[in-house]
């Protein structure tokens, strides 16, 4: 029996604010114990050097996120029963440096057989659970847009918008506009680029207007990776229901447009990767089995 759930699962929303080759070569701080881990500026300016297009740069400080065991770091985060903002930023943020660090860490046999099994642990999961539903995984080019288009994919078969707008441009708009125009049920979940210490940040840590403008325009006009305030944004703003599949606990995440919504059985389903792509994090598609579906899709693909 597939279980269901509304614990939110943690994507990269953003990539936008990196320092790229603002930082020069010199030597990097020692590895931080686990209570330094929150230290934002540390991450931001290890990540900025992963951004460097000086790859000895990139290599150390590759070597010195890999040191600080963030991976089981961000583990620990998502685990925690604590769901505030901030935590939800750290696991995004702890996940980006994951696969960045990994993108440019030397090669480790071992680490690449870890890595490996998990992706196909990973997809192992998904694939039970997609059998369970009768889906099947399509593919989504991982180009940072993969939320986006994988989200147009579904709306476009489910007959939400028509296939011509059937684009992560057309879906990355609706979501910025709707964020945009509802700030105050998004502003808690996006804490300021500096936190609480942040010039001009709010006592909370929370984005200041110009922030949130500049948060908005990002996703509207740039390739940034969309996560949970996105697919909560694009549910109301189509008012259908997404599920996201998922390879850890909970296995199915349900966001609706409203606590008390009735909708009419149309439901938007994408799946949600952390180990398969190269990449980091991704979202494919999810489009039925049944041999009427993949008609349909060979007849709308011949005309289109």
């Amino acid at each position: 029996m597939l279980q269901l759930g509304c614990t939110p699962h943690f994507s990269q929303t953003d990539m936008a604010g990196s320092k790229r080759n603002k930082i020069k070569k010199a030597p990097l701080p020692p590895p931080p114990s686990t209570d330094d881990f929150d230290d934002d500026e540390l991450m931001g300016d290890l990540m900025a050097q992963l951004d460097s297009k000086d790859q000895t740069v990139q290599a150390e400080s590759a070597t010195v996120l890999n040191e600080m065991h963030i991976n089981k770091q961000a583990e620990q985060i998502e685990a925690s029963k604590k769901k505030d903002s901030k935590s939800k930023f750290m696991a995004r943020q702890a996940r980006k440096a994951v696969a960045l660090a990994e993108k440019f860490a030397p090669e480790d046999k071992e680490a690449d057989a870890r890595l490996e099994r998990e992706a196909r642990e990973e997809e192992k999961a998904i694939n039970r659970i997609c059998d369970q539903l009768n889906m099947q995984m399509y593919e989504i080019n991982p180009d940072g847009h993969c939320l986006f288009s994988a989200v147009a994919d579904q709306l476009s078969l489910l007959n939400v918008i028509p296939s011509s707008q059937a684009n992560y441009l057309t879906v990355r708009r609706k979501a910025a506009d709707y964020i945009l125009l509802h700030p105050d049920d998004f502003l808690p979940f996006l804490p300021s680029p500096g936190g609480e210490d942040g010039a001009g940040a709010h006592n909370d840590g929370l984005m200041t207007p110009a922030e949130f403008e500049s948060y908005c325009r990002s996703i509207r006009d740039t390739a940034v990776w969309g996560g949970e305030p996105e697919i909560l944004a694009l549910s109301r703003a189509y008012q259908i229901p997404i599920h996201v599949i998922q390879g850890t606990a909970p296995p199915i995440v349900e966001h609706q447009p409203h606590p008390e919504a009735k909708g009419d059985g149309r439901v938007v389903r994408i799946s949600y990767h952390r180990r398969m792509y190269g990449l980091g994090e991704h979202y494919n598609s999810l489009r039925p089995k049944t041999g009427l579906s993949q008609i349909s899709s060979s007849i709308q693909a011949i005309l289109s």
